[in-house]
């Protein structure tokens, strides 16, 4: 089952009574199941919550976003005690290796790199050099492919746009604010996927900051990029808004609903985040040599 993605943007007050979420506004009282809800995105300053609602949203893997005073993704609630055998698995993701930490990163970036291409050429209808940059990469990076990519990557992606100047910024000018939403919403999703395989999000196999509470989501997102950066630009080819409304957050929601190809099957994204999450736990535990990426394309 496809999970639903709820934006709250009026105030409202949100119960739950008999395993249903009840949000009551000034407007309308709707109720949904629970179990349907994959993601419950909060962007008004006066939605309460209560306790009840939130514990069960919480122990059903639904992951709660809250958003700041500039309408984006500030923070989330994930699970913390979504998996059987929780200790076993955060004690292999602690005691792993750095070589093998180093072999996943290369995995990721290499992944990355290939899909910035495929997304590129896509665009530009013109051939280009990701494949044998993406060739390139060692263990860790060490090179720093990732940035010599992600150079030509964005001086090419709005070449031919009104954006020729563009500089990818985390508070830069628009539309840096469509692609830092539709990354927020991306990490939550990333995040929630770890988080449903025991995986302990704060623990990165390459971001290390001590600040940085879902280090693991920053590094596992990073091949699914492009699936942001590609609706953005059909976003702002569609539209004139250059602020983020109701209409243009729901078309970033969508990517949650994107179909993700795996060798033998295709899934939507959420189905096929938890597959690679799943994938990395067991390359935690010695069962795999590389994770699952899925294609973004067919």
């Amino acid at each position: 089952m496809i999970k639903k993605t709820i934006l709250l943007e009026n105030k409202a007050t949100i119960t739950t009574k008999n395993l249903q979420l009840l949000i009551k506004s000034e407007i309308r009282e709707s109720s949904i199941p629970i179990e349907e809800i994959g993601f419950l995105v909060i962007d008004h300053p006066e939605i309460f919550l209560s306790m009840p609602a939130m514990n069960l949203l919480v122990e059903n893997n639904t992951s709660v976003i809250i958003c700041g005073k500039n309408h984006l993704p500030n923070g989330m609630f994930l699970n913390l005690n979504s998996h059987h055998i929780q200790q076993e698995i955060f004690k292999n993701q602690i005691e792993a290796s750095v070589p093998l930490k180093k072999q996943l990163w290369q995995q990721t970036i290499i992944e990355k790199i290939t899909n910035q291409g495929i997304l590129l050429e896509k665009i530009t209808g013109e051939k280009n050099s990701f494949d044998f940059i993406a060739s390139k990469v060692l263990s860790g990076d060490t090179s720093n492919m990732e940035a010599t990519a992600a150079n030509i990557y964005w001086k090419a992606f709005f070449e031919n746009s009104t954006f020729k100047k563009f500089k990818r910024e985390r508070y830069g000018d628009y539309p840096n604010n469509f692609l830092n939403y539709g990354y927020a919403i991306l990490r939550a999703a990333t995040a929630r996927a770890l988080s449903g395989s025991g995986l302990l999000n704060t623990l990165g196999i390459h971001h290390k900051s001590k600040y940085n509470a879902f280090a693991l989501a920053d590094d596992i997102m990073e091949p699914f990029r492009p699936m942001v950066d590609e609706k953005v630009f059909e976003i702002i080819n569609q539209y004139d808004e250059e602020e983020l409304n109701t209409k243009l957050k729901a078309e970033l929601l969508q990517i949650l609903t994107r179909t993700l190809y795996f060798e033998d099957e295709k899934s939507p994204m959420m189905v096929g985040l938890q597959k690679t999450a799943s994938s990395l736990q067991q390359c935690f535990t010695g069962e795999r040599k590389k994770i699952k990426y899925p294609k973004l394309w067919n």
